[in-house]
């Protein structure tokens, strides 16, 4: 969420989206060395520790990726620091392939009776290595891949909750889903 006056760095919804999606990110998600701002000074430090987590397009080669992300931190590092790099996980990411005919009039169907609206498809950014997986075990398998996160739901904050009235729904809407699958089997 937002803080107050805060907001995208684009305004095109288009490049909002690709954002999202195709375009990569790189988030520091944790610092060693740094001092707290209580006590922090104007002094060298001995060291610092950054974990860095990248975000790539689903089709990228992860382990190319992280020997190019390795390189460029390596390769002449500013003032003589010494950089080190201990890789953590590298995994793939998944490019969701197109909904079967029959599946998308199912997710329409199943999206009319339990929310009154149609169904919409929206891809979002961040690596499910584990659907990557399934989708090269399983490559003509369809994937429904959901959460029921609802208003307000801070997905992946703090306090982050599941909206029950709206965890109800999915529930509803993928049990139609899987009824059509069985009468069409």
């Amino acid at each position: 969420p937002f803080v107050a006056g805060a907001r995208p760095v684009v305004d095109d919804p288009v490049e909002q989206l690709l954002a999202r999606t195709w375009h990569p990110t790189l988030s520091v998600t944790g610092a060693d060395g740094i001092p707290p701002t209580a006590v922090a000074g104007n002094v060298l430090r001995p060291f610092t520790r950054l974990t860095l987590s990248f975000r790539l397009p689903p089709t990228v080669d992860p382990g190319a990726a992280m020997a190019a992300i390795e390189r460029a931190l390596t390769t002449d590092p500013p003032y003589g620091a010494r950089v080190t790099v201990d890789h953590g996980e590298c995994a793939a990411g998944w490019n969701s392939p197109s909904f079967a005919p029959w599946l998308w009039a199912s997710l329409q169907r199943a999206s009319a009776l339990t929310f009154g609206a149609p169904a919409v498809a929206w891809g979002e950014g961040g690596s499910i290595p584990f659907m990557g997986m399934l989708g090269e075990k399983f490559p003509q398998a369809q994937f429904v891949v959901t959460g029921a996160l609802g208003p307000g739901s801070n997905a992946h904050g703090p306090n982050e909750f599941l909206h029950l009235p709206t965890a109800r729904k999915v529930t509803t809407a993928l049990a139609v889903v899987l009824h059509d699958h069985a009468v069409r089997s």
